[in-house]
């Protein structure tokens, strides 16, 4: 099927419309009608080739919300006119020990990214979200509720399964003391899953101006970290810290925050490795930990939580041709909370 879509053609150039071939619908496919993708700074990361060698031309996008145009013919899971999620990865081996766990994120031979990679057949190359048209195997794609809007379901599949997971992992709920680490598209969402889950919840940011919004989301408290004073006012305060900030900072300051038995969970990718005195581990017995997105059955499972909850991403949608200064915008964390991608446009 002839698709349309917005590529960066090579490191570091704008994204400029571009037509390829997605494959046909095989009996365990599914194809959709992309709604709506959200942009991710990991999508500007790869399209810049801040992470390593990349492969060209690229369609960025791993957050796929639509409606299910065409189903194979041994699909079971959809019916056309569903609406549909994809997200990050689009396959795995589905047979190590992680995959039959339903933790395909973390496949022993490496889950399939939806884009800047190649499918397990080792020669497609894999395109994501920023386009018109997707295809994928039933099992790698979610229902969307319907009562939740495509526009601010897209950021769920990435945003928000990555904060609903170590969320859910750390059994945040009453009783708990949770900080979030900075307010941005991951943090927000970090945020109102927290409070929903009937945590109390503290906004830890170097900015004073994202307060209000803080509150608004439900955060209970709101810590302005440009102050070093503010740390040693909190210490061992927080049984969970989820850092979303992708910022070099000082952790031992965040560390010394955490309760006996405290964690701070990594979500943002800092630019270089974090410098960790051993001590401030010690004291305490805390522990710093990583959690990386989500597999297929907690993807479900966060989706049906913010149905019941009426949770969505806070976003700006924006036509086609605005994705370059989007970019931009986003680098300067300049968005409220994520820019969405009308598809329609393309």
């Amino acid at each position: 099927m002839n698709t349309r879509a917005y590529a960066a053609m090579a490191a570091k150039e704008k994204l400029a419309p571009y037509e390829f071939d997605r494959r046909s619908v095989g009996s365990h496919d599914v194809a959709l009608s992309i709604a709506y993708a959200g942009i991710c700074h990991s999508d500007i990361h790869q399209a810049r080739e801040e992470w390593g060698p990349a492969i060209f031309p690229m369609v960025p996008g791993h957050e796929i919300a639509g409606i299910v145009t065409a189903i194979g013919s041994s699909v079971t899971k959809f019916k056309v006119g569903d609406k549909i999620g994809v997200g990050v990865f689009v396959d795995s081996c589905r047979s190590c020990e992680n995959c039959t766990q339903g933790l395909q994120q973390y496949c022993l031979e490496g889950m399939t990214g939806t884009y800047n990679q190649l499918e397990r057949d080792g020669t497609t190359v894999a395109m994501g979200g920023y386009s018109n048209y997707f295809v994928i195997n039933e099992d790698y794609a979610v229902h969307i509720p319907e009562n939740l809007p495509l526009e601010g379901v897209a950021p769920l599949l990435c945003a928000g399964i990555t904060l609903y997971s170590p969320i859910k992992h750390w059994k945040v709920g009453p009783g708990k003391k949770v900080a979030v680490m900075g307010l941005g598209g991951l943090g927000h969402m970090g945020v109102k899953f927290a409070v929903a889950m009937g945590a109390e919840v503290t906004v830890l940011s170097h900015s004073a101006k994202k307060k209000n919004d803080a509150l608004a989301m439900g955060a209970h408290h709101f810590i302005e970290t440009s102050d070093p004073a503010v740390f040693k006012a909190n210490a061992k305060k927080f049984d969970v810290i989820l850092n979303t900030v992708s910022a070099e900072i000082n952790i031992d300051d965040y560390l010394s925050l955490l309760k006996l038995d405290g964690t701070l969970v990594v979500i943002g990718l800092p630019g270089k490795p974090y410098a960790v005195h051993v001590g401030t581990l010690l004291n305490g017995r805390r522990s710093i930990a990583g959690s990386m997105i989500g597999g297929i059955p907690e993807l479900q499972e966060m989706l049906n939580f913010c149905a019941e909850k009426s949770i969505v991403s806070d976003v700006e949608v924006i036509n086609a041709t605005y994705i370059n200064e989007a970019y931009e915008r986003t680098v300067a964390s300049d968005v409220k909370y994520r820019f969405v991608i009308d598809a329609s446009t393309i």
